[in-house]
């Protein structure tokens, strides 16, 4: 049948499928750098997967078709189970299967974590189930604290098997793990948690209270902060517990979910509020030192925020590059237009030296933990000023390549408005701006040497550019300044950041995208709205590098 002449579709972009995230020069740069080249394979292979049309429709599912939660079955019994789209679990089953969770901790290779943080930032499908993949990844440095539990489940917290069947844990080929720890007159401030953990005599505790936000509830093992009453050698206070769902003894503990969280983002991810009512758990680290326990969890999860940040930029920033390369306006191919130029070289500059950022922070961990106490202290204030910053940008950078498609990128079906709803969540999961900006000067109170460790790392650059010069000797002057810091703590993670962005752009970024980088974030030539860059800059090997590719 002849099609209607009004409806011979004209001037309209192609669906972006079938190309590959992990061919981004920044990443493959920085996983090479980062001594992650071993796995340059494995990322690519999983990069192909990734951009496939296959991946991104199991994205759109399990977005669009939200979990569901079950409460009771038909005849009244207690089930509290969450049912998940089909899409969810073959996400999942190619995230665990990828190494994206714990496998680094099995993995005794240098850049192990280098690695699985790269394939974390090719895995662009649907960012909520990297919740309990983060989680899972997270977990495994706090349960070390309790070296009998971790004996018995961190085999199967690395183990590259997805099984989401409820079972007894240690009856499966493979489990994953989430965190229960704000309540709802706390937030950030865990410490005012009321969630009590009585002893039962036995070796395990009864956990009664409320948890406000409980991520992937359908997890099989939990980490729970409750506050415990003492004992003849504790005086008590926040303590971490071990809290699996279903029992050694087959019985399902008292972990009663009370209802799914309704988020303006991350739809695929069953966020929960918990009631556990005398529910069995088990101490992990010390009485009273549950948020020293808990530390090193929550700075790998911040580790993964800043990737998922600088991950968000890459895609946004690919979308609107797709586009402009195929869509023409006033006789002209958008991608050839000067001032769309301008805004899609912005955006670049800013993926590049976000993703440099958050891979030389993942580059600092692997070494942390493979005991290098220079890259601890680094990654100590690196780290925190770098969730702050490259988290904060995600939001308007999203915003600004929803724009570039003008109102086919409002539409759902473009995947911009996903994008857009998804950008602010890393800003506040694990810390929101504040909490992340004040930590930074908690790291150096708490550790001033790193403070040292930051300043050798920034002398690397020092005389190449006058630019980067005068804002390491601005920041110098700004951490003297005791009196008005914590006023000011923000913009010291954010002079952190951008120091450390301009000397790893300068030390090993392309030298037209250190040019611009400099010469707008640091040179004081730049309206701030993302598109007004100078001119003079060299834009071409900007754009070139961010250019769609199989």
């Amino acid at each position: 049948m002849a099609v209607s002449d009004t409806h011979v579709v004209t001037n309209q972009v192609p669906p972006l499928e079938n190309y590959n995230p992990a061919t981004s020069p920044v990443l493959a740069e920085a996983l090479i750098r980062e001594g992650g080249q071993w796995g340059t394979d494995e990322v690519f292979e999983l990069g192909a997967l990734s951009g496939s049309a296959q991946a991104q429709r199991w994205g759109e599912l399990a977005d669009r078709h939200c979990p569901v939660l079950h409460t009771h079955d038909s005849v009244g019994h207690r089930v509290d189970e969450v049912e998940y789209d089909p899409a969810y679990h073959e996400l999942m089953r190619v995230a665990v299967g990828h190494g994206l969770h714990a496998a680094p901790w099995a993995d005794d290779r240098p850049g192990a974590h280098v690695v699985r943080a790269a394939k974390t930032s090719v895995w662009t499908p649907e960012p909520g189930h990297i919740c309990p993949i983060s989680m899972t990844y997270a977990v495994v440095p706090a349960l070390r604290h309790n070296p009998e539990l971790a004996a018995v489940y961190e085999p199967l917290l690395t183990s590259r098997a997805y099984d989401p069947v409820l079972a007894i844990p240690t009856t499966k080929a493979g489990i994953t793990a989430g965190m229960s720890m704000t309540e709802k007159q706390g937030g950030s401030d865990v410490r005012a948690g009321t969630t009590q953990a009585v002893p039962n005599g036995d070796g395990t505790y009864r956990l009664t209270g409320h948890k406000w936000f409980t991520s992937a509830p359908m997890c099989d093992i939990f980490l729970v902060l409750a506050q415990t009453g003492g004992g003849e050698r504790s005086d008590g206070g926040l303590s971490c517990f071990f809290l699996p769902r279903i029992l050694p003894d087959g019985s399902r503990n008292r972990m009663f979910l009370q209802r799914l969280k309704d988020k303006l983002g991350n739809h695929a991810n069953a966020s929960s509020e918990v009631e556990y009512d005398g529910a069995t758990a088990w101490l992990v680290g010390e009485e009273g030192r549950g948020v020293a326990t808990i530390i090193e969890m929550v700075n790998l999860t911040r580790l993964d925020c800043t990737l998922g940040s600088a991950t968000s930029m890459r895609n946004g920033l690919t979308r609107a590059i797709h586009h402009a390369q195929h869509r023409k306006a006033f006789g002209a191919y958008l991608i050839d237009q000067p001032l769309m130029r301008n805004v899609l070289a912005d955006l670049a500059v800013e993926a590049e030296a976000a993703t440099m950022l958050a891979m030389r922070m993942a580059g600092a961990t692997d070494r942390a933990v493979r005991g290098d106490e220079r890259e601890t202290l680094l990654r100590r204030i690196g780290l925190a000023a770098a969730k702050y910053w490259v988290c904060k940008r995600a939001t308007p950078h999203a915003a600004e390549a929803m724009e570039c498609l003008g109102g086919n990128g409002y539409v759902e079906d473009s995947g911009m408005p996903r994008l857009y709803r998804e950008a602010p969540l890393m800003g506040i999961w694990e810390g929101s701006g504040n909490v992340s900006a004040l930590d930074t000067l908690r790291a150096m109170a708490t550790k001033p040497e790193c403070i040292d460790v930051l300043f050798d790392e920034l002398a690397g650059t020092e005389g190449q550019d006058v630019r980067q010069d005068r804002r390491v000797a601005e920041l110098k002057a700004s951490l003297g300044d005791a009196e008005t810091i914590q006023y000011r703590a923000r913009k010291v993670a954010e002079d952190i950041s951008l120091a450390l962005q301009g000397s790893l752009l300068l030390r090993h970024g392309h030298p037209a995208v250190a040019d611009v980088f400099l010469a707008s974030r640091l040179g004081g030539q730049w309206g701030g709205a993302f598109g007004t860059l100078p001119t003079g800059l060299d834009l071409a090997p900007v754009l070139e590098r961010a250019m769609v590719k199989a």
